[in-house]
Formats: C-alpha cells, sequence, structure tokens
C-alpha cells in the first residue's frame, strides 16, 4: 500500500475508487432522497443546499440517484473482474503447461475468442438471457477473460522457463503443485492490474447496456440515467452533467489505479522513480579532494 501511496497515479486512483466504493456501501443504507418517489412539484429544480446536482423531470434527487447507480457500477466491476479472472488464470495455465498440440488448440479458441468484441458479445448474451446484472457481469468477465488469459499465458510460460522452477520438477513436484505454488504467486502482480483495466472497461461497458435499455427498468444505473436525461439534453443539459461525470469518475479512478499498481509491483518500474537523476547526482556529489579535472598537458602525458 505504501508503494501505491507513492506515486500520483495510485494516490489519485484509490482516492476515486475509494469514494465510488464509499457511495455503494452508503446507498445501501441511506439515500438523501427516495430515488423510487416521484414528485412532479419538484422537478427540474436547480442547484441548492437541498439538492446539490439538483433534480430530473420527475422530481427525484439526481444526488440520490448517482449515490444509487454506484452500487450497480461497483458490482458489476467486481463480478466481471472476478469472473475475468478465473477465466483468464485458468486458460492462459492451461494453454502453457499442456501438452503442444493441446496447448495450440486452446490458444487457437482464445484467439477465435480474442477477436469478438466485449460490447457485441455481451450484447448477444443480453439478448439470449435474461436482462441483469449478472447476464453484464457475465459477458464482460467472458469477453474480458480470453484477453486476459493471452496475457497470462506469455507470463506463465516466461516463468516455466526459470531455474526454481526446474529444480521444483526435479524434486517430485507434479505439474499443477508446481503451478499453484510457483507460478501463479509470480504472475499475480500483473494479473491485478489487468484486472483493475478489466474493472475500468467495465464501468463503461455496463453505462453502454444500461443506456441502450439492455438492463432492468428497477436496476439503478448511471447509463440508464443518462438515457433518461438526454431526452431533454437542449432544455435542461445541466442535468447530463453528474452522471456523466460519475461514469469518468469511475473508469478514471479504475485505469489511474491500475497504473499505480503496476508501479508499485514492478521493481524495474520502482527502483526507476526511486533512483536520482543522473544529473543532480553530479551536482549534488561532494567534491573528491584526491581527484582533479585539470587539463592534461603535452608534458604529463610524455612522462
Amino acid at each position: 500500500m505504501k508503494a501505491l501511496w507513492r506515486t500520483w497515479p495510485g494516490r489519485i486512483g484509490t482516492v476515486l475508487v475509494g469514494v465510488i466504493t464509499v457511495s455503494a456501501l452508503l446507498s445501501l443504507v441511506w439515500t438523501p432522497y427516495d430515488t423510487g418517489k416521484i414528485i412532479p412539484a419538484d422537478k427540474w429544480l436547480p442547484i441548492s443546499w437541498r439538492h446539490p446536482f439538483g433534480t430530473d423531470g420527475a422530481g427525484r434527487d439526481l444526488l440520490s440517484l448517482v449515490i444509487d447507480g454506484s452500487r450497480t457500477t461497483l458490482f458489476v466491476a467486481i463480478a466481471s473482474a472476478a469472473i475475468a479472472a478465473v477465466i483468464g488464470l485458468a486458460l492462459g495455465t492451461a494453454s502453457a503447461v499442456a501438452p503442444r498440440w493441446l496447448g495450440e488448440v486452446l490458444i487457437n479458441v482464445i484467439d477465435v475468442l480474442i477477436a469478438l468484441p466485449v460490447l457485441i458479445l455481451a450484447l448477444i448474451l443480453v439478448a439470449a438471457l435474461e436482462g441483469s446484472v449478472w447476464t453484464v457481469a457475465l459477458a464482460i468477465g467472458l469477453g474480458s477473460g480470453v484477453v486476459l488469459a493471452r496475457v497470462v499465458r506469455g507470463e506463465a510460460s516466461r516463468v516455466l522457463t526459470q531455474d526454481y522452477i526446474l529444480t521444483a520438477r526435479a524434486c517430485g513436484s507434479s505439474t499443477w503443485r508446481t503451478v499453484w505454488r510457483h507460478v501463479v504467486p509470480n504472475i499475480s502482480s500483473t494479473v491485478i492490474v489487468q484486472l483493475s483495466l478489466i474493472a475500468a472497461l467495465a464501468v463503461l461497458a455496463e453505462a453502454a447496456l444500461s443506456f441502450l435499455g439492455l438492463t432492468p427498468l428497477s436496476t439503478p444505473s448511471w447509463g440508464r440515467m443518462l438515457e433518461n436525461l438526454q431526452q431533454t439534453v437542449t432544455v435542461h443539459p445541466g442535468a447530463l452533467v453528474f452522471p456523466g461525470l460519475a461514469v469518468l469518475t469511475a473508469t478514471l479512478g479504475f485505469n489511474l489505479l491500475g497504473d499505480g499498481l503496476r508501479d508499485a509491483v514492478d521493481p524495474r518500474l520502482r527502483t526507476r522513480s526511486a533512483a536520482p537523476s543522473p544529473v543532480f547526482s553530479a551536482v549534488l556529489a561532494p567534491a573528491d579532494p584526491a581527484r582533479t579535472d585539470r587539463p592534461t598537458t603535452g608534458r604529463a602525458r610524455q612522462r
């Protein structure tokens, strides 16, 4: 955590994701106003102390709707990352440790699935199955999991060539025990960074699917807020700002958190950031009295 907090992307990403998490947990027990209550007399109220974000055309408080929608966004992001982790680790490690013919079959299947965009796969699954947040998380997790599997295969193949893997095999360790004890811990840092980026993609995908009306009406969502408010964008354009900023904040937070995690877990980047600049080192280094930087004359060269 200290290494994550040393970098600016890590700090900003941690704060933004923390705000989304606190909002999601807060929505479970409290919101400023009831999001399901329609008050026609309060429609399109401007920003005020009572309504910091204003109200929509139904008189609902926009701040309460944004807080309520953070719960769905955070759930989809975490569930999608968890599903992608299971699929990516399973396919990636299996293709790396399996016999050559089976590994080539698996990697070809992964390449075919990668060619299918995540949003298109989500549309297919949501249309085939019941539209719900679970279906959205499953679709995003499947689409992102195959991309993660490609990364995991490359990292696992690199780890399998190390000397300690050969030593473990010589000591009689089974293949899957070697994978669990040595391969997975050594690729976990890369997987964690990729999962944070998958969570950012899940935020955008969930908002897009909700905007298209492919999630239940009873499920609070920032994308559905944007879809409802865009119908009156020419009359009340300011109402779109707050749900749009919420989507931007969540996406930016997970992306910056991924950058911070990469800098924190990669020893090469950590060493590079901690090492002082050679220019400042030369300026600040104390002078060595035994060393003289006087130009060498021709007589001294002859000697």
